[in-house]
């Protein structure tokens, strides 16, 4: 199964691309971002992270997705425009496939670490180990996104278990 795992931005939006196995391995398929360029407007950079929502969907052919919940503590400006983006993050995703996924920052950390509360060094680390790369995943963005696919990955089999869909 390949799973999508997306770290919602405005100037910067992860993704992370990982193929979950029937034996239950995960392997990286992908990881970059999609950026936007700050001199253009507000809708014609919503609009750009949707066209390269889709250029990923038609490359990888995703079967579900999951997105990181929306958290900002300080800059209330910069989280409303996050939102804006990860609206069309969501909405794109059910468009897409239907099987989209999110998690908070806490469920990410808890799934791949033990410790709802880990640094970003500490989830960088495990990323790196989990899909047996050589090194640590760059920008910071697609680590995320690799992140969330991995929870996604690592969490999303009790649900089956337990028919819950």
């Amino acid at each position: 199964m390949i799973i999508l795992g997306i770290d919602p931005g405005f100037g910067t939006m992860g993704f992370g691309v990982i193929e979950k196995r029937n034996n239950g391995d995960t392997v990286p398929v992908d990881y970059g971002v999609v950026t936007t360029p700050k001199d253009e407007t507000f809708p014609v950079r919503l609009a750009m992270l949707e066209e390269g929502l889709n250029r990923i969907y038609a490359k990888f052919k995703p079967e579900e997705i999951a997105v990181e919940e929306l958290f900002f503590s300080k800059n209330v400006t910069t989280g409303i425009q996050v939102a804006h983006a990860r609206g069309v993050i969501l909405v794109s995703a059910i468009k897409y496939c239907g099987r989209l996924f999110e998690y908070t920052p806490n469920e990410i950390k808890q799934a791949l670490t033990g410790y709802g509360k880990a640094d970003k060094v500490q989830m960088m680390h495990v990323v790196t180990s989990l899909l047996h790369l050589n090194k640590i995943p760059r920008p910071d963005d697609a680590a995320d996104a690799l992140a969330v696919a991995l929870c996604h990955a690592h969490t999303s089999r009790f649900g089956r278990l337990y028919g819950i869909k």
